[in-house]
């Protein structure tokens, strides 16, 4: 009995070690689940989609849109041509001392985000007014993920709207200052961006809603603005520099151009396709 009971369990075992050799050496699956394969598998959706351009650019065709009879990726990867070393030369900011800082808009971002204030204002949700604050990798259109992408590729210094919020007085370590489409910010954050010399509010829209944080439950709250608490409420800071209408709507840009403010300089349109496309207008901003 005890060696019937020996041959079934070294049986029991030889099987065990067979099903995990196949397993790892032979199953057909194993390529697919690698590490390496898991890689493939998230861009293997990907194509170029414009070989001609000042970047090349790969898009998954899911995030392909029409606007105007044309078709415009809504997201994109980006990567430097080496036969445009010249050309990025004269639109980058190489110059480790005069490095312009740009904000990425994190709290706009979370704005716009499922459970987000849109879902509010679209009746879907009663208490979306808190929201979660999401991750810099989940910035999309409405938070200048294509701006954010160049600016980085072409050696401009960046910082969170998070970041700054902790540490305002960063902000007097540069000479330019470049906001995004920074649509909801705290007033920690407009007193920084409105008190600094050198702005460049390269989007419309920019410091429209007043919003609170609990970095505890890190969340971000809509405290005013954008209709809310009272729907004649435009602009939640007051600011008499607002600039959303009409040029937030303009997002083709063909008539770009930058006009005065007391603080710097704002644009006339909404420059989510343009920065990746346009040489000039790259240079115009390296230039102001």
């Amino acid at each position: 009995m005890k060696l019937f009971k020996k041959i079934i369990l070294g049986s029991a075992i030889l099987l065990s070690i067979t099903i995990i050799v196949y397993f790892v050496y032979f199953n057909p699956t194993r390529d697919i689940v690698s590490p390496k394969n898991i890689e493939n598998l998230k861009n293997v959706e990907l194509i170029e989609w414009n070989s001609d351009g000042l970047f090349a650019v790969f898009v998954d065709p899911k995030d392909i849109i029409i606007i105007n009879e044309k078709q415009i990726p809504m997201k994109a990867t980006f990567q430097l041509k080496p036969d445009l070393s010249d050309t990025y030369s004269e639109i980058g900011v190489y110059d480790k001392k005069n490095k312009p800082l740009f904000i990425i808009p994190v709290y706009t971002a979370s704005a716009y985000s499922k459970n987000g204030f849109y879902d509010f204002y679209n009746g879907k949700c009663d208490t979306c007014l808190t929201t979660k604050i999401i991750s810099i990798d989940e910035l999309g259109e409405q938070s200048s993920a294509n701006a954010v992408k160049i600016l980085k590729l072409l050696g401009y210094d960046s910082i969170t709207d998070i970041e700054l919020d902790k540490n305002p007085n960063i902000l007097s370590k540069y000479d330019k200052i470049i906001v995004l489409h920074n649509e909801y910010v705290t007033k920690n954050l407009f007193n920084a961006i409105t008190s600094h010399p050198n702005v460049i509010y390269l989007y419309p829209n920019a410091l429209y809603a007043e919003i609170s944080t609990n970095f505890v439950d890190n969340t971000i709250s809509l405290i005013r603005g954008h209709g809310y608490p009272n729907e004649n409420i435009a602009n939640g800071f007051d600011w008499e520099f607002e600039n959303t209408h009409p040029y937030e709507y303009d997002k083709e840009c063909d008539n770009w151009e930058f006009y005065d403010i007391p603080n710097g300089k704002m644009l006339n349109c909404y420059p989510e396709q343009k920065i990746w496309q346009d040489e000039n207008f790259l240079k115009a901003l390296k230039e102001l």
